[in-house]
């Protein structure tokens, strides 16, 4: 595989870099975002890997966060992935809805037609983006944590939840906690996966909770006056999930914030400093 530089730029003495590959899961070209800090010259460095929401690709958090100044800090690789297979004959929803299709994979592997050729963005985030990472960057691959916002939230999540051993900690802004209980998740999952429920669990962090899956250490934050709170988001779902199977996270509520990248940038620097205690570093 050859991994290809799309850019790179000088940033707080390490590298803001876009790549893209060819990737063997979505059967497409894929992009992701990483910014390699000024330590990442002299040794490898743990990661931390960002989910995005809706809509975005790599560039959004890339752009808006100000993650690379407190990552050049603290020695973090930061890498961003796209958020759904792009690219001539990936189909797309019909109506071109932004919560279905193109820049809607919500991190699941898609089981029937059209879309089970290309969306596999489970399986992208589990295994292949770890091997790049772990072969192409100078990256301490026994040393890696997962974030996300709203549906990168989701994936961030569930993603850890069913794969602990491979993350110190797991944060997530804004997350949609159980889309088997929101119009944006059931319209995913029944779209993506078909109408069994059951199958929808593993998609659920909610779900995966209360199905005895270990949670790593974990911190949520989600703004007071997100619009999305009551209607997709569902937190307090999340801490009744947490009490009904006995495990613990930090679930904050941050009082006049919204869903935007306003709420990210401002907070990015807390959960950045929350996975690097647990990284180590």
């Amino acid at each position: 595989m050859t991994l290809e530089i799309i850019s790179q730029n000088h940033c707080f003495g390490g590298t803001q870099f876009i790549y893209a590959h060819d990737s063997r899961e979505t059967k497409t070209k894929m992009r992701f975002a990483a910014f390699s800090p000024p330590q990442a010259a002299t040794r490898k460095c743990p990661v931390v890997i960002y989910l995005s929401g809706l809509t975005c690709t790599e560039e959004n958090v890339t752009h808006k966060a100000g993650a690379q100044r407190i990552c050049a800090e603290l020695g973090l690789i930061f890498i961003a992935p796209d958020t759904s297979p792009r690219g001539e004959g990936v189909p797309d929803d019909a109506e071109k809805a932004y919560d279905f299709g193109l820049g809607a994979g919500f991190y699941v592997d898609a089981a029937i037609e059209p879309w089970a050729e290309n969306y596999r963005m489970r399986s992208y985030v589990e295994r292949e983006l770890p091997e790049i990472i772990g072969e192409y960057l100078p990256a301490d691959m026994g040393r890696v944590s997962i974030t996300g916002h709203s549906m990168g939230g989701h994936g961030a999540l569930t993603i850890a939840l069913r794969n602990p051993e491979m993350f110190k900690s797991v944060s997530a802004f804004s997350p949609i906690v159980s889309p088997i209980n929101c119009p944006w998740g059931q319209k995913a999952l029944a779209g993506y996966l078909g109408n069994d429920q059951e199958t929808w669990r593993e998609y659920d962090a909610c779900a995966l909770l209360e199905d005895g899956n270990p949670l790593p250490l974990c911190l949520v934050d989600q703004g007071s006056a997100d619009n999305f709170l009551e209607s997709q988001l569902k937190t307090h779902l999340f801490e009744s999930a947490l009490l009904m199977s006995g495990q613990s996270a930090e679930v904050r509520y941050q009082e006049g914030y919204d869903h935007s990248y306003y709420f990210i940038a401002t907070f990015m620097e807390d959960h950045l400093r929350f996975h690097a205690k647990y990284l180590a570093v």
